[in-house]
C-alpha cells in the first residue's frame, strides 16, 4: 500500500477497496494512513446518500483533507508554536494554513464529521483549527508521532486533545502554583542581594522550574511513587535544594560565609555541588524520599551516575517494581545535545541490566550554551532529538506559562508510569545573567540581552494574571512577597552565628553500618576463608548441568576441564573469581558485574553464562546453587564506558552490600570513563564524605599487542591515591583475586577496588590456587620470594602483575639463587611495613630493584620513587614514552629483555 497516493484522486470505489485491505491487515499502514481509514470508516457511517455515487468524484474529500489537517498538526504542530519567551521561533515551511491542505477560507463556517477524531463531534472547520491551535501551537508543542505503538499514540492524543483548555486551575491550585513561584524567585532575589558578585549559577529565567517539579512529584505520589532520584548540574541547584528538597536556608547562606568544614570532610566542595536527602510530605499526606545527588562540573556526569542509583534501590527497596521510584535528570540545553553520555544514557534505557521504568528528562533550555547560541550549539532541531531514539514523547513549553507546565509535568508523569518509558520536557526560557552571576553576557548576546534585561520574571506574570481574575489584589502579592523576604532575612541572621559548613552525609541509612576508611588502617586482617566441603559443593553445585538442556561441545569441555581442576587441586582464575562470587551469594551478598562481553569474558575465560545450542537461551550457572541464595547478575554491557561505569557507580552507592563490578574490555579503554573516575571514584570520598564500594575490572599487561591493548595506566590511578580513599591492586594469584573479591564485601569499609586483572596469566599454568588456599589462606599486600635463601641473594626484585612470571622463568632457567622476586600485590595502600620487613631479610642484598613492565614514566614507579625513599630502588623499566607501549612485537622483546638483562646483568 503506497503512502503518498493523492487522496484528490480516488474515487469511492477505491477507497472502498483500499479500506478492504486495510482491514485485513491494519498494522501495514502507517499512523498517517490509520487516521485516514478511520476517517474513512466515519464517512461511510455518516455519509450513506453520497457514497451512492459510485464512480464520480468522492463527494467528502474535504472530510479528509481536514483529517490530513489534523494530521498536520500532531505531526508539525511543534514547528509553529508560541513557545519561545523572549525570542521570535524559526520559520518553517509548508505551513499549517488551509489552503496547504487544499481548504478553502470558505470551508471556515462548514460542518465536518472530522471534528469526532479531536472529541469535537461535527465542528465547523474554525472551530477544529482553533482547537488545534490551542493543543499544538500554543504554549505547548509536542513531537510523538514517531512513536510506534497505536495504543500509546492513542493515549497521548485523548490526553493532549481532550482535556488541556478543559481543565482549569482552581483558585487554590493557582494560589499554591505562585506560592512556588514566590519562593523560587524570592530566594534568587534574596541571594543576588545579599551575596553580590558571588557565583550561584541561577535558575531566573526559569523558575517554573520550581512548581513543575513540585508538580511531578505530587502527581508520581498520587500515582504510588515512593522515592524519587534527582540528577542536575549547578544550574538552579539552590534553589531546588531549599524548595524542592527543603534543605534549610541557613545552611545554604551557611556555605556562602563559610570557613572550614564540620566533621570528616578533608576538602569539600562549593556548594552548588552538593547533594542531600530528605523525606518530604505531599500535599495529599504523603511521605516522598527525595535524593539529590552531588555532582561535578562536568555536565552530564551525574545523568548515569542518577539512573544506576534509581536501579539500585529498585532491586534493593522496592523488590524490582519500578512504579515505586522515578528517576529525574534536569539538563541545560547545550548539554543535552552536546555531551554524548547521554545518548550513552539513553540507549541504555530498555536494556535488561539498565532499565528502571523509565526517566523524565527535564530541560532548562536556556537558550545558550556559556556564550555560545543554540544555531551554533547543535544540527539538531531540537536539543532533545535525542529523545528519538528510544521513540520517547517530547513536550517543548513555554517556560513563562506555570500552568501549561505543570500540566504537561501531570502529563509525563502519568506516561511514565503507564507506559514505564523515558518522557522530555523541553522549558523553553532564559538565562538572566551570564553564564555565572559576575559573567557579563552582553559581550555575545547583546540583542537577547536587551529584551531579557525587559523581561518580567515568571512570578510576576503570574501575580498580574492572579490579579487579572480576582484570585489576589496586588496588596496581597505584595504581602506574600513581603513575609517571604523578611523569613529569608531572619533565616540569614541565623547563619551568621556559626562559621562552619555542614555537608550533610548522603544515603545516611545505607553507610551506617560502615567506618570512615580515611584513618584507617586498612591492613587489619580480615577472615575471608570458606571452608573447603562448602567450597567443594558449592563448585559442583555449579558445574551440575541440566540434562535436558544442549550446550555447544567446547563450552562443556570448559565444564568438563573445570571438574578436572577440582579433582587435580589446581582452581584458575576463572574458577576461583567464581567460586568469590558464588561463596558471598551463599553469605548474603548479592552480586553485580557488567563490561563488554562479560558473561563469557573478554579473553574467553569466565563462561559464567551458557547459551542452549538449540534455542539460544542463556543458562547462568550460580543461580541454582542453593535455595534462598542471593542473586549473581552477569551482563553484557552496550559499547559505552562512560556510561556504563557512571550507571554501576551509581549502582553500587546506593546498594553498599552488593558485589558491583564493572569490566572494562581492556583496561585502557577506561580513560574513555575518565570523567567518572576522577570526579567520582577517586574524589568523591574527600569532596562529599560519599563512601563507595565499586569494584573495576582493568585487563592490563605488556604482551606485545600495541599501545591501546596493554596497559590501564595504573600511574593515572595511583596518582590520585590518598588517604585511604581507593584501593589498587595487581594480582598473580587467583587465590589473592578470591580473597581480595571476599575481604571487599566483608570488612567494614566500603571504598573503591581498582584491580588490574591479567590477560595472558588467565591460562598461564603456574597461576593456579589450591582449594586449602581459600579455605585457609587470606589476602595477601605482598608476597615474598619462598624459594629463595636470603644468605644467598645479592639482588632483591620487588615487581607486580606478570612481569613477575617472566622474572621467575629466567631465574628458574638459569638456575640463579642469587636473585629474590618479591610481588606487590596492591599497590594502594602499599604495605609499607610489610615490604619493609622483607627486605630486611634479605640483608646481604646489595641491589634492590623495582621491576615494572611499563615506561618509567607511568606504572607504579612515579608514585614509589616519591614516596618509599627509603628502600633505594634502582629502577628497572621500558624507556620514558608518551605512548604506553609499541606496536611490533620484535620491539616489545626487544625491550623486554632489556629489562631482564638488567635485572640479571647478563
Amino acid at each position: 500500500m503506497q503512502n503518498d497516493s493523492p487522496l484528490s484522486n480516488l474515487d469511492i470505489n477505491s477507497m472502498e477497496e483500499l479500506y478492504q485491505q486495510y482491514l485485513k491487515n491494519p498494522e501495514a499502514v502507517d499512523q498517517s494512513w490509520r487516521t485516514f481509514f478511520m476517517g474513512f470508516d466515519l464517512a461511510r457511517q455518516s455519509s450513506p446518500n453520497e457514497q451512492k455515487r459510485g464512480g464520480k468524484k468522492f463527494e467528502i474529500d474535504k472530510e479528509f483533507k481536514i483529517l490530513s489537517l489534523i494530521q498536520g498538526y500532531r505531526q508539525r504542530g511543534h514547528l509553529f508554536t508560541r513557545t519561545n519567551p523572549v525570542r521570535s521561533r524559526r520559520k518553517y515551511t509548508p505551513t499549517l494554513d488551509i489552503e496547504n491542505f487544499g481548504l478553502e477560507t470558505s470551508d471556515l463556517n462548514s460542518i465536518f464529521e472530522a471534528g469526532s477524531e479531536v472529541g469535537l463531534g461535527p465542528a465547523t472547520l474554525q472551530q477544529i483549527i482553533t482547537h488545534l491551535q490551542e493543543t499544538y501551537c500554543e504554549s505547548v508543542g509536542v513531537e510523538y508521532l514517531y512513536m510506534r505503538d497505536p495504543e500509546v499514540l492513542g493515549w497521548l492524543q485523548k490526553k493532549m486533545e481532550g482535556s488541556r483548555n478543559r481543565q482549569e486551575f482552581s483558585p487554590e491550585q493557582r494560589k499554591h502554583t505562585f506560592d512556588h513561584l514566590k519562593q523560587a524567585v524570592g530566594f534568587e532575589s534574596f541571594i543576588h542581594k545579599k551575596f553580590v558578585g558571588q557565583k550561584r549559577f541561577s535558575l531566573e529565567g526559569t523558575e517554573t522550574a520550581i512548581p513543575a517539579l513540585d508538580a511531578i512529584i505530587e502527581k508520581g505520589a498520587e500515582l504510588g511513587i515512593a522515592e524519587f532520584i534527582i540528577g542536575m548540574a549547578h544550574r538552579g541547584r539552590l534553589n531546588v535544594l531549599a524548595n524542592i528538597l527543603q534543605k534549610p536556608y541557613e545552611n545554604i547562606f551557611r556555605e556562602f560565609n563559610g570557613k572550614e568544614y564540620e566533621g570528616d570532610i578533608a576538602l569539600g566542595d562549593v556548594k552548588y555541588h552538593l547533594g542531600f536527602e530528605n523525606d518530604i510530605v505531599t500535599d495529599s499526606g504523603k511521605t516522598i524520599r527525595l535524593s539529590l545527588l552531588p555532582n561535578p562540573s562536568h555536565l552530564e556526569a551525574v545523568t548515569p551516575v542518577t539512573v544506576g542509583m534509581s536501579r539500585s534501590r529498585i532491586d534493593s527497596k522496592y523488590n524490582g517494581d519500578v512504579s515505586k521510584l522515578a528517576p529525574i535528570i534536569i539538563h541545560g540545553d547545550a548539554a543535552i545535545a552536546g555531551q554524548g553520555v547521554v545518548y550513552e544514557v539513553v540507549q541504555m534505557a530498555n536494556l535488561t541490566g539498565y532499565r528502571n521504568g523509565g526517566t523524565i528528562h527535564m530541560v532548562i533550555n536556556n537558550q545558550v550554551g556559556f556564550t555560545t547560541n543554540y544555531l551554533e550549539g547543535r544540527s539538531s532541531t531540537y536539543c532533545t532529538d535525542v529523545a528519538k531514539v528510544t521513540r520517547s514523547p517530547v513536550f517543548h513549553v513555554n517556560g513563562d506559562d506555570v500552568e501549561a507546565l505543570i500540566y504537561t509535568v501531570k502529563i509525563a508523569m502519568e506516561f511514565r508510569q503507564r507506559y514505564k518509558s523515558d518522557v522530555f520536557i523541553d522549558i523553553l526560557s532564559y538565562r538572566k545573567y551570564g553564564h555565572n552571576e559576575g559573567d557579563e553576557p552582553r559581550f555575545t548576546q547583546p540583542l537577547l540581552y536587551k529584551v531579557i534585561e525587559n523581561h518580567p520574571n515568571p512570578r510576576d506574570i503570574y501575580a498580574e494574571k492572579l490579579i487579572e481574575q480576582g484570585i489576589f489584589s496586588r496588596e496581597q502579592i505584595n504581602e506574600r512577597i513581603e513575609k517571604f523576604d523578611n523569613m529569608l532575612d531572619e533565616m540569614l541572621t541565623k547563619s551568621k552565628k556559626d562559621d562552619k559548613v555542614y555537608i550533610s552525609n548522603f544515603l545516611i541509612e545505607e553507610y551506617k553500618p560502615f567506618k570512615n576508611p580515611a584513618r584507617a588502617n586498612l591492613f587489619e586482617p580480615v577472615d575471608t576463608t570458606v571452608p573447603k566441603e562448602r567450597l567443594l559443593n558449592v563448585a559442583n553445585m555449579m558445574l551440575e548441568l541440566p540434562a535436558d538442556k544442549r550446550f555447544y561441545r567446547k563450552a562443556l569441555k570448559i565444564v568438563d576441564d573445570r571438574k578436572q581442576m577440582l579433582i587435580d587441586n589446581k582452581l584458575d582464575w576463572a574458577m576461583c573469581e567464581l567460586l568469590a562470587y558464588a561463596s558471598l551469594a551463599l553469605d548474603g551478598y548479592p552480586v553485580r558485574l557488567s563490561g563488554q562481553d562479560s558473561q563469557r569474558g573478554t579473553f574467553a575465560h569466565r563462561h559464567a553464562v551458557l547459551v542452549e545450542e538449540d534455542t539460544g537461551e542463556k543458562y547462568f550457572l550460580m543461580n541454582k546453587i542453593k535455595p534462598g541464595q542471593k542473586h549473581i547478575h552477569i551482563f553484557n554491557a552496550p559499547l559505552s564506558e562512560y556510561g556504563v561505569l557512571g550507571f554501576e557507580y551509581g549502582y553500587a552507592m546506593a546498594m553498599p552490600n552488593v558485589l558491583t563490578i564493572w569490566e572494562s574490555q581492556f583496561g585502557d579503554f577506561n580513560n574513555v570513563a575518565q570523567v567518572i573516575i576522577d570526579q567520582y571514584i577517586t574524589s568523591a570520598l574527600e569532596k562529599w564524605g560519599l563512601s563507595n564500594g565499586l569494584v573495576l575490572y582493568l585487563p592490563h599487561g605488556y604482551e606485545g599487542q600495541g599501545p591501546e591493548h596493554s596497559s590501564a595506566r595504573i600511574e593515572r590511578f595511583i596518582a590520585q591515591a590518598t588517604k585511604n580513599n581507593i584501593q589498587l591492586l595487581n594480582l598473580t594469584t587467583p587465590s589473592n583475586l578470591f580473597h581480595a573479591l571476599r575481604r571487599q564485601m566483608l570488612w567494614p569499609y566500603r571504598l573503591p577496588l581498582i584491580i588490574f586483572t591479567p590477560k595472558s596469566l588467565l591460562r598461564h599454568p603456574l597461576v593456579n590456587s589450591t582449594m586449602e588456599e581459600l579455605s585457609e589462606g587470606n589476602f595477601q599486600a605482598a608476597i615474598d620470594d619462598v624459594q629463595a635463601e636470603p644468605q644467598k641473594v645479592s639482588t632483591v626484585v620487588f615487581t607486580t602483575g606478570k612481569l613477575y612470571y617472566q622474572l621467575h622463568e629466567i631465574r628458574e632457567k638459569e638456575l640463579r639463587t642469587d636473585v629474590a622476586i618479591v610481588r606487590i600485590e596492591q599497590l594502594y595502600p602499599f604495605p609499607e611495613q610489610q615490604a619493609e620487613s622483607i627486605r630486611a631479610r634479605y640483608s646481604k642484598a646489595t641491589r634492590v630493584i623495582w621491576a615494572q613492565d611499563e615506561p618509567e614514566n607511568m606504572g607504579a614507579w612515579p608514585y614509589i620513587s616519591r614516596h618509599f625513599p627509603q628502600f633505594g630502588f634502582e629502577p628497572v623499566a621500558r624507556p620514558e614514552s608518551a605512548s604506553p607501549a609499541g606496536g611490533l612485537m620484535e620491539q616489545h622483546n626487544r625491550r623486554l629483555n632489556k629489562i631482564i638483562d638488567t635485572i640479571f646483568q647478563h
